[in-house]
């Protein structure tokens, strides 16, 4: 049996309920990937050219700080990575987070929240933050998603 980790962001709270959901079905421990600096709504306004995560989103070396780097990734053997898609893939803190550990040889399933984007581009986003690592493919859920759904896709990541 695997030793496996659900680590999430969630700027809305939307990624939070089907990483919590997730954990549960899979008696899984959760880890809340934050930033050192909280997004604030005006931050996250995308109508804006000059909102932080617009501005962060164009510029695909940024790197937001995290809050702290307390992810127990040295204990799991499949860590699943949940993200809400900004301008179709993961936000930058994603890789910051992938960057800040050790991920050799640990299997990295992601799962994304949209309203209206699929994963398809977010395993090449975020895959060079963690060399060494193995990715499933990415899958994007709504937060309705059931536990059962969510049990069965990540028996099916663990291989």
């Amino acid at each position: 049996m695997s030793r496996k980790l659900v680590a999430y962001f969630s700027a809305t709270g939307s990624t939070a309920r089907v990483a919590h959901r997730l954990a549960r079905a899979i008696d899984a421990e959760t880890y809340e990937i934050k930033a050192a600096q909280p997004y604030s709504a005006a931050d996250l306004n995308w109508h804006d050219s000059g909102s932080r995560s617009t501005l962060e989103m164009a510029d695909k070396a940024a790197r937001p700080a995290l809050a702290d780097t307390d992810a127990p990734v040295a204990e799991a053997d499949i860590v699943f990575l949940g993200a809400p898609i900004w301008w179709s893939v993961p936000p930058r803190i994603i890789n910051t987070f992938l960057e800040a550990y050790d991920f050799e040889g640990k299997t990295i399933a992601c799962f994304v929240t949209s309203g209206g984007s699929s994963a398809s581009a977010v395993v090449s986003a975020v895959q060079p933050s963690a060399p060494g690592a193995h990715f499933t493919a990415a899958k994007c859920f709504s937060t309705g998603i059931g536990e059962k759904e969510l049990a069965d896709w990540a028996q099916a990541a663990e291989g």
